[in-house]
């Protein structure tokens, strides 16, 4: 099972996935396909392993078993009773199934998940003599099914937890921007990895971190000591370690620019650096408490991202529309020579902002629709080495 070459699907969050395919390109995979929230590349249970503890912006890593036509339930036990689950599945470990089902055979989608579950046991029962445990848990060994129409798709999820949960957010905050979110709207701005990147209002201080850990070249997933491949027949300690131990001697300590994150709210900031210190870069962020007016802001060119309240969700928008017109101030006031991006999830107060966009970038932040807004900022005549090339506008805001 190790070396053999399988179709890896990659998920992400929905709009994302044009910047998991550049990820995984710059790592060498092919990319297949891209989908609306994932992409297909191919690879083998080592390269998933890799993949596993690499990505920055993918959220699960599923390695593909079966595919095959099933009308209803009973097609689907009779092919899927046929796979060689007891070589994947331990016949005393636990396995988990999560599903995405669209079949109008299927009333209940739970009744796929126990028709796949049951054809799972029953063949491992009739090969092993015994068979193993199932449930919800999501850390150990998990399946993963996909049934649109007629079309089956069954696959080894990898990672168990999301490998957005990098194992440094011991302190979360409120409302938190996710580790994989965090590195897509990174990916999204024109930061160059060479500039200071100014974060105020940065609550648990997701951005500052993932924009440390992805400047310096670090491994996002070594904090991690838990994946659902460690839970599948034939995984080997051995060769994990030995991946770890290579990808623990990548990347640099030290950066010749400044991130800067501030917030005005100290437990905030106390939130964030213990959750910089746990991911290894507490040293290189300047963490401050002050009113997001009162950042300091090195000179530029360099990239300054706001993360304010959306107001629908919290229920103040009106209490926010000053807030918005106060990082349009910010931006003109103190930003010269900065590209300047608001994420926000609430487009009325987007327009509070006050400044011509020169970009409006799709995403969701779990079941909202917010966009990324982008602002150039400069003073006096527009440096042509700074100007924007000509980039058509991408959603609406």
């Amino acid at each position: 099972m190790l070396s053999s070459l399988n179709t890896i699907l990659v998920t992400c969050p929905k709009a994302c996935s044009s910047y998991l395919r550049d990820e995984l390109e710059e790592l060498g995979f092919p990319v297949i396909r891209e989908a609306p929230a994932g992409v297909f590349t191919k690879g083998n249970m080592v390269d998933c392993m890799r993949l596993n503890l690499l990505l920055r912006t993918g959220l699960r890593v599923l390695w593909q078993v079966a595919e095959f036509e099933a009308n209803n339930g009973d097609q689907l036990y009779k092919r899927s009773v046929r796979l060689p689950w007891e070589t994947w599945i331990p016949a005393d470990g636990y396995v988990s199934i999560g599903s995405s089902i669209r079949n109008d055979t299927i009333r209940n989608t739970n009744f796929a998940g126990l028709r796949l579950k049951d054809a799972l046991v029953d063949r491992i029962r009739e090969k092993r003599g015994r068979r193993p445990d199932t449930g919800n848990d999501s850390d150990r060994a998990m399946i993963f099914l996909y049934w649109h129409e007629e079309e089956v798709c069954i696959y080894l999820d990898l990672s168990g937890v999301p490998i957005s949960n990098r194992g440094y957010r011991v302190s979360p905050g409120k409302a938190p921007m996710r580790e994989n979110l965090a590195a897509s709207v990174l990916r999204a701005t024109r930061w160059d990895r060479a500039s200071p990147l100014v974060n105020p209002m940065c609550g648990s201080g997701t951005l500052a971190i993932e924009a440390a850990l992805w400047a310096l070249g670090k491994t996002s997933g070594l904090l991690r000591d838990n994946f659902a491949f460690m839970h599948l027949e034939g995984y080997r300690v051995s060769d994990f370690e030995k991946i770890r131990a290579e990808l623990k001697t990548k990347g640099s300590d030290r950066l010749g620019f400044p991130i800067i994150a501030t917030d005005r709210d100290p437990a905030a900031i106390e939130a964030a650096l213990r959750n910089a210190e746990f991911a290894g870069v507490e040293h290189l962020i300047e963490f401050d408490v002050c009113d997001f007016k009162r950042t300091r802001v090195p000179e530029g060119p360099g990239v300054l991202i706001f993360n304010p309240e959306y107001g629908d969700r919290m229920g103040e928008e009106q209490k926010l529309i000053p807030t918005y017109q106060e990082i349009g101030d910010f931006f003109k006031q103190k930003c010269a020579g900065y590209w300047g991006y608001v994420f926000t999830g609430n487009r009325g107060l987007a327009k509070r902002v006050g400044l011509k966009t020169r970009r409006k970038i799709e995403f969701y932040n779990g079941p909202i629709e917010c966009r990324l807004l982008e602002y150039e900022m400069y003073a006096g005549t527009r440096n042509p080495k700074y100007a924007s090339p000509q980039i058509d506008p991408k959603g609406d805001a």
